[in-house]
């Protein structure tokens, strides 16, 4: 016999959540704040279920003749605060603030008030700190001409609608480029300096100026950078600034080497190797330097210790350092145009030229691209990876003496011997002025804000916006012992380093250098710790000699070449064409499903669905053309004969 299932407590539990309710409302508060398993907490409860409640504000009252019970507090006497226990920190606690916000019945008077300073804390409308709006909203507006002053490369166009992935990637970092510009931007109102020019009274020509006339006027540390060294033993000397224009190099053509620190007029080394001296250069920091003396090249530290010497180099007549891809080029009197990769000592690539004896040499800071005057009156231009000239220029009727290319790339000056200095536009290389110099100019320098230095016999003529307007008067001379034999402007300094027969010259140019300096770039105060950090970091962003091109912002455009020159491609590399359809083949069955009449009936089949779906996509093609025909045709526009076109 079955047994009678057992009733559900379903009712009983509802019935007894109704009495639940019905109770008052102090009565379930104080029994769910006090249904705790201690002995206080027991004796709470009963006396909540008699009706008894503690008036607000006031302690429980204490019967006369009874003595107070353990482990309860004493009463509280008027005007005193509550005796504080041991242990405890000073302050209500969470039901006493609660019991605050209750009336006698102990009904909430109202919700808790959150802190106001939480409050405007998490207040989404009140985003400003004195609660008022701003008056002017949104990001602040900048010119257009500081905003190129910043702009390294134009923004990349796309022909072609590219994937999804690559197209918000450019995106993203259009923005970032974007938004790293403007920050620029706006913080050149807190550069510290200003550059400025010489200007003359009225009627009065600037170059008619003395350097005693300067070094009187200017303040004492400004005067202390016009110096003369008097060195008339071992001259002409060639010249070369560091990159943060800290140290000067001296190489005299008889032997003597001298590395100075010529903001404190400190000698690092000084040393006579005892050969004829064509060039000297700095390499990376001012830890080694290169020296390119009658036969080979040598490699030196600051104290004038020989780390190196490479005979690959031999009878190097000029040399230039690029510091972003760690590249010494130079240039022989046998023709040959080679570069010495430094990080790793040794030889990237070496040209013939086959253009005779190689003098004349610059480089163009802005694409790292080597610059080369010859004896014909042209000048190449060559890369590291590409053994034919890039471009070719007639420049001069006669043989060219001196190269220079400012700092922004665009504009080159050459001087030849058929005494015309030209100034060209390389983004066109077609001249844009030239001027006549009585002796013409041997050597040639730009500076970091455009000025031209021309080295014309045992005069030094500084020239001023030589791009704008032809060269007419020079903006500062100077006259030195002949020959002059380098010339070189000071980063972050307006000074001209001159190198002539007599020594060496420090020259000031008020407006030759930038006047503030990017730290992190090139610092003049770095310390030993910063140089080593810096040269760890410039090692792991070294630029491989393959990206050096004319125009480096070709790196970030995207290459859209057609399908048919990658597929021509691919057939000239590996012989197989990716984009041909390999022919269907049935694979084995067994029981006779193997059979010729079965393979012949599967791969008919296959051949049908293939067709199928290319008739449909000639179907899908013709009614976009279709549609597209119509769009064009306007109703405005409509003639006669539109009827019989299909």
């Amino acid at each position: 016999m079955a047994t009678p299932k057992p009733q559900k407590r379903k009712t009983l539990r509802y019935f007894a959540e109704e009495e639940e309710k019905k109770k008052p409302r102090d009565v379930q508060w104080k029994k769910k704040q006090w249904d705790k398993k201690t002995p206080q907490g027991e004796q709470r409860n009963k006396k909540a279920q008699s009706g008894i409640m503690q008036e607000k504000g006031k302690p429980p009252a204490q019967e006369k003749g009874k003595p107070q019970e353990k482990g309860k507090p004493p009463a509280q006497e008027k005007g005193k605060p509550p005796a504080q226990e041991k242990g405890k920190r000073p302050g209500q606690s969470g039901q006493q603030k609660q019991q605050q916000n209750m009336d006698k019945t102990g009904k909430f008077l109202r919700k808790p008030r959150m802190n106001a300073k939480r409050r405007n804390k998490w207040d989404p409308q009140k985003k400003f700190i004195s609660g008022k709006r701003d008056p002017f909203p949104g990001d602040s507006s900048v010119h257009k001409n500081r905003i190129e002053k910043y702009e390294r490369a134009r923004k990349s166009q796309l022909n072609r609608k590219p994937f999804v992935k690559s197209k918000s990637s450019l995106h993203q970092s259009e923005v970032k480029r974007q938004t790293v510009i403007t920050q620029a931007a706006k913080h050149d109102l807190l550069l510290p300096e200003e550059s400025g020019f010489l200007k003359g009274d009225e009627g009065e020509d600037t170059c008619t100026i003395t350097q005693q006339d300067i070094a009187e006027v200017v303040d004492i540390t400004s005067a202390s950078k016009h110096f003369n060294l008097v060195l008339k033993q071992f001259g002409p000397y060639r010249t070369n600034y560091s990159r943060n224009g800290r140290y000067l190099l001296l190489g005299g053509q008889r032997g003597h080497i001298a590395a100075i620190d010529w903001y404190t007029k400190k000698l690092h080394c000084e040393i006579n190797v005892m050969e004829t001296i064509n060039d000297v250069r700095w390499l990376h920091s001012h830890t080694m330097f290169a020296v390119a003396q009658k036969k080979w090249l040598y490699i030196y530290d600051n104290l004038g210790v020989e780390l190196h010497c490479i005979k690959q180099f031999n009878d190097v007549l000029r040399m230039e350092f690029l510091p972003y891809h760690f590249l010494l080029a130079t240039c022989s009197s046998t023709g040959f145009l080679q570069y010495l990769d430094v990080s790793v000592g040794k030889e990237i690539s070496a040209t013939c030229v086959r253009a005779g004896r190689l003098n004349v040499m610059c480089q163009n800071p802005h694409n790292a691209i080597i610059h080369l005057g010859h004896s014909n009156g042209t000048v190449s231009l060559w890369s590291p990876t590409v053994k034919e000239p890039l471009v070719k220029m007639i420049c001069h009727n006669g043989a060219v003496r001196a190269l220079s290319v400012d700092r922004t790339g665009m504009y080159m000056a050459t001087s030849g011997t058929d005494k015309k200095m030209t100034i060209y536009d390389l983004r066109t290389y077609k001249p844009l002025s030239s001027c006549y110099l009585p002796l013409g100019a041997g050597t040639l320098c730009h500076s970091q804000t455009g000025l031209l230095a021309a080295g014309v016999g045992n005069i030094v003529q500084v020239y001023k916006d030589t791009h704008v307007t032809a060269p007419r008067s020079p903006y500062m001379c100077l006259s030195v012992t002949p020959p002059i034999h380098g010339l070189q402007f000071c980063p972050y300094e307006d000074v001209l380093g001159v190198g002539h027969g007599g020594g060496f010259t420090s020259m000031i140019v008020p407006g030759a250098g930038e006047a503030n300096f990017d730290g992190l770039e090139s610092n003049p105060y770095e310390t030993k710790k910063q140089q080593r950090e810096w040269e760890v970091k410039a090692l792991l962003e070294k630029i491989q000699p393959e990206l050096i091109t004319l125009d480096p912002t070709q790196l970030v455009e995207i290459d859209t070449a057609t399908v048919e020159q990658k597929r021509n491609e691919s057939l000239e590399q590996m012989g197989i064409d990716p984009t041909k359809k390999t022919p269907f083949v049935p694979r084995n069955k067994t029981k006779g499903g193997n059979s010729t009449g079965n393979v012949l009936k599967r791969k008919k089949i296959v051949a049908e669905v293939e067709k199928r779906e290319e008739i449909k996509k000639s179907i899908a093609g013709r009614e976009e053309k279709m549609k597209s025909a119509e769009e064009k045709v306007t109703e405005g526009h409509r003639s006669a004969l539109d009827r019989f076109k299909k």
